[in-house]
């Protein structure tokens, strides 16, 4: 069998077990459809934004989005690959024939996947139920930040496992690493309500830079075709950083043990 073939194979195989797995449905899922229908209500549907020149429904739509990616992604890869490494499942499947760099394509391939769905999904639903327009005009900025954010955050996903020492660890250190950048980027708390001394503490994470990316190709508060390349660059640096890091830190092998 060829290469493309056993990837092609082990992508099918992490798509069944994302699936069939009903923890990771709902917070990869249900989860952020939860966050938009919450922030709607709280926040005041229709309202407008002092600052920023959308209503609610409008903001919130990317910035779940971006939480949505973010959890396909990073979120989902830390937790679920330390827990496969612990259960000893990392360990047994080097042990076959199975080339390294399959594995990763599989849980990436998923992650990238589950991250297009949750686009397709939220859209949909802030079209039908809040009335946002879907920016068809700039969809190739939509999908060029979306790609960037989701092949970058994957990458900080997996450099995380190396740092995560045990099976019980792997959620409590996920979500520390990342629920805090949500509210200081704008991605929970509009942005026109944080501080600018938060913001620019905010800046020096990719959560902040993605969202930024996201929501200006989305709304096209920039202007033009809906390109942030500074703030993808920086998403990309980090991306970068982290493939480094994974290359350096992953781990096949059980640690809680030792």
């Amino acid at each position: 069998m060829s290469g493309a073939a056993l990837a092609v194979h082990q992508f099918r195989f992490d798509q069944k077990t994302f699936w069939r797995n009903p923890a990771s449905v709902f917070f990869t899922v249900a989860f952020p459809v939860m966050f938009l229908v919450i922030f709607d209500l709280v926040f005041g549907s229709g309202d407008r934004l002092g600052g920023l020149g959308v209503d609610v429904s409008t903001y919130y739509v990317p910035a779940i989005i971006t939480l949505a990616v973010i959890s396909a992604t990073f979120q989902n890869l830390a937790m679920s690959v330390t827990i496969d490494r612990e259960f000893g499942i990392l360990k047994r499947g080097r042990g076959t024939p199975l080339p390294d760099w399959v594995f990763f394509a599989g849980r990436i391939g998923n992650s990238l996947v589950v991250s297009l769905l949750m686009l397709v999904l939220l859209a949909a639903i802030g079209r039908i139920a809040y009335g946002v327009s879907v920016p068809w005009d700039r969809a190739p900025a939509v999908l060029v930040t979306l790609a960037v954010g989701a092949a970058a955050f994957c990458c900080l996903g997996l450099a995380l496992t190396g740092f995560i020492p045990s099976q019980s660890a792997a959620a409590p250190i996920t979500n520390i690493a990342i629920f805090p950048l949500y509210f200081l980027s704008g991605v929970f708390i509009p942005e026109s309500e944080i501080p600018s001394g938060v913001l620019h503490v905010a800046d020096v994470f990719p959560v902040r830079h993605f969202f930024t990316a996201f929501f200006d190709a989305w709304v096209g508060s920039g202007g033009g075709a809906g390109f942030e390349w500074t703030d993808l660059a920086v998403v990309a640096a980090w991306g970068i950083a982290g493939f480094l890091i994974g290359m350096r830190f992953f781990k096949w092998t059980p640690q809680a043990a030792g």
